[in-house]
């Protein structure tokens, strides 16, 4: 049996480039020997949720979905803030989680990165709270202005941010025993 730990990553942003996706990369580069670090890229082929076909013969994007986060030892996720709220694709994907408990008591760090952020942020601690998700104690991290915080080609040129993020890293490493 191996002991390899697994982390899902997934972006609240579909867009190319997105500063999320670019946070998430930098967090690929900081996973330690023996954590198989995946950023989720299927977000967008999620049908909209519909609690009729919510059931054992659920869409095949779902059940995709669902299988890669019962693979995932711990979870993270990193999102901008859309019209002062959670982006309509991760939500959707949040709530095809429920009936399944995917994410129940999977440890899990929440960055929050956008112009401002802080609604989305509290709107998402209260849904994992609603999964059941564990968020690890100081494993959530709003931060704000992150495009000043970058250079043209994404990398974070913020020493401060750059420490916060991997601080939030670490804080989901500690809650998966690594």
């Amino acid at each position: 049996m191996s002991n390899t730990k697994n982390i899902l990553a997934i972006s609240g942003s579909l867009r190319s480039g997105s500063s999320n996706h670019a946070v998430l990369q930098y967090l690929g580069t900081l996973a330690p020997a023996g954590v198989n670090y995946s950023i989720y890229n299927g977000l967008a082929d999620i049908p909209h949720f519909d609690p009729g076909l919510d059931n054992d013969d659920a869409p095949a994007a779902v059940t995709c979905f669902r299988e890669v986060l019962a693979k995932a030892d711990g979870i993270i996720i990193c999102t901008p803030e859309y019209a002062y709220g959670v982006p309509g694709t991760l939500k959707n994907a949040l709530d095809w989680t429920v009936s399944s408990g995917s994410l129940s008591e999977k440890p899990l760090a929440l960055i929050t990165a956008s112009t401002g952020g802080e609604n989305a942020h509290a709107a998402l601690l209260l849904i994992l709270h609603a999964l059941n998700a564990k968020v690890a104690e100081d494993g959530a991290l709003l931060i704000s202005f992150i495009r000043s915080k970058m250079d043209a080609e994404g990398n974070i040129t913020d020493e401060p941010t750059r420490n916060a993020i991997g601080e939030a890293f670490n804080q989901l490493l500690k809650a998966m025993n690594i």
